[in-house]
């Protein structure tokens, strides 16, 4: 008969245990649990994108500056006004007291004495009639040292300064002494120009274009 070869025999000594498992089937080798993952190196290359630049803000219309324009022409600047003109009525033989009393209004009101020019077309005044007596120098000085109100005649007056207020006393004398002294007190009037006499003649002198 031919011999049926016998299975070797595995003792558990040498083998080990061997586990059986419910399933019949071999579990699995447990895998070990991974670690943290260590950080990335970083790596020199091109740099990221850049980020653009915020949109400039605009300027509201109202807070624009304006461009310039073409230069406008020059306005030539307005002339002064001429002084202001007062008429007191008054006759030829009047006239010198009514430029009297406005004198002492003008005082009263608070005008310095050196402020105040008259000026005669006819007689001169008593005072001017008494200083000239004394020269002329002393006349003229009294003037330039402008301390108190001067009466200078028509013929004369356009030696005389310019002073705030000028009065003219309309007191005879001709046509042409009353333009003269109206025209020269019109120049020489400051603030306010007086003028006593007769209103028909002053106007006409004055409508004349002083």
């Amino acid at each position: 008969m031919p011999l049926i070869p016998e299975e070797p025999q595995i003792h558990e000594s040498a083998q080990g245990p061997r586990a059986t498992p419910a399933s019949g089937r071999t579990a699995p080798t447990p895998r070990p649990v991974p670690g943290p993952r260590p950080a990335a190196p970083s790596r020199p290359g091109r740099p990221g994108p850049l980020r653009p630049a915020p949109p400039v803000q605009r300027t509201p219309r109202d807070a624009a500056v304006a461009k310039p324009g073409p230069a406008s022409p020059a306005v030539p600047a307005a002339a002064p006004a001429g002084p202001q003109i007062q008429l007191i009525p008054a006759s030829a033989e009047g006239a010198l007291d009514a430029a009297e009393e406005a004198v002492d209004l003008l005082l009263d009101s608070g005008r310095a004495p050196g402020d105040v020019l008259v000026v005669t077309t006819g007689d001169p005044h008593p005072w001017a009639a008494h200083e000239l007596s004394f020269g002329e120098a002393s006349y003229w000085a009294q003037h330039d040292a402008g301390d108190d109100v001067f009466y200078a005649d028509a013929a004369v007056a356009e030696r005389a300064a310019s002073r705030p207020v000028v009065v003219v006393a309309v007191n005879g004398g001709p046509e042409s002494a009353a333009v003269t002294a109206l025209s020269l007190a019109h120049a020489r009037a400051g603030a306010l120009l007086i003028v006593c006499g007769d209103p028909q003649r002053i106007n006409a002198v004055l409508g004349a274009g002083v």
